[in-house]
């Protein structure tokens, strides 16, 4: 049972230590594979994609920013043009621990 507990602890420090997102500015999304540790004031990643220009910004940002165009997301490297599943895989291991152990 101690076991499990502290797979718990370390899956949720994992994700605690800092969001982690895609950052660049390109013309083609899936060209942007630099990745980022976003300062603690930062919850967010982004992506935005001005209409009449074939470019695309990607990087951290804070939740209050998250408007008009800015299109943002939750969780680590969440702002990829192909989706992530990492971030989704560790929530359903995490649920999955809880419900069937504690």
């Amino acid at each position: 049972m101690k076991l499990y507990g502290a797979l718990i602890v370390l899956l949720t420090l994992s994700t605690a230590c800092g969001l982690r997102c895609y950052t660049c500015t390109a013309t083609e999304p899936r060209s942007c594979t630099d990745t980022k540790s976003c300062p603690v004031i930062f919850n967010r990643c982004f992506s935005l994609k001005v209409d009449g220009y074939d470019m695309v910004t990607k990087g951290c940002q804070t939740s209050m920013a998250c408007i008009g165009a800015v299109s943002c997301c939750e969780g680590d490297l969440c702002n990829s043009a192909v989706p992530a599943g990492p971030s989704v895989l560790l929530l359903l291991v995490s649920s999955a621990i809880i419900t069937l152990f504690l």
